[in-house]
């Protein structure tokens, strides 16, 4: 997967409760170079890289990669060109334990529910869904309800709905039974989770 636009937050900053150690959904930017010790991640860490390559003990990730370190996992990850990542801390339920490495370059996509949408699964655990989603320009989602609510990265192109228009870089995040008809007169690439927000995620 190629490099994609910085992201930036739609409407608000990334979501951060409490400390750097706490829940968070932010961005991380590693200088050429940058190392970071050795740590663990209570409640779980989840990471797409979104530039560059990140690297650490299980290997090197490169842009377009997905990954889930869970609880008593431990690793002392590093870039030595750069990187970027969206990330997100202590969000996995309690008994999702699954450890995921995903390079999106190297999968299948699947056809989408829709004429001009491709999805490629990256994980699913009870009712929460993340995927990368592919849309062909033109292409327009049928009206529907998020149950658990959604959470969108707008990583290429532009995606809308009656609510407002966002580039590549947007972040949005709708909340429990939210509603939307969405799509993308230019075509768009969307990191896209569902069904984690009614549980306080």
């Amino acid at each position: 997967m190629a490099a994609v636009a910085e992201p930036r937050c739609h409407a608000a900053d990334a979501r951060r409760i409490g400390d750097e150690a706490a829940r968070a959904t932010s961005l991380v930017r590693y200088a050429p170079g940058s190392t970071f010790a050795e740590h663990g991640h209570p409640a779980g860490e989840e990471i797409f890289v979104l530039e560059g390559v990140l690297s650490d003990d299980t290997g090197d990730h490169p842009a377009g990669s997905y990954l889930r370190n869970p609880e008593g996992f431990r690793h002392a990850p590093r870039s030595a060109a750069g990187c970027t990542l969206f990330v997100k801390l202590r969000q996995f339920a309690p008994d999702d334990s699954e450890t995921v490495r995903i390079d999106a370059s190297r999968e299948a996509w699947r056809p989408g529910l829709v004429e001009g949408l491709n999805v490629l699964p990256l994980h699913a655990h009870g009712t929460e869904h993340t995927a990368l989603v592919d849309w062909a320009p033109g292409t327009v989602f049928k009206p529907h309800t998020h149950w658990g609510g959604e959470e969108i990265l707008v990583l290429r192109g532009v995606f809308e709905d009656e609510h407002g228009r966002y580039p590549a870089g947007s972040w949005l995040r709708s909340p429990h039974g939210s509603r939307h008809t969405p799509f993308s007169r230019e075509g768009t690439t969307l990191y896209v989770k569902t069904g984690h927000l009614d549980a306080g995620r």
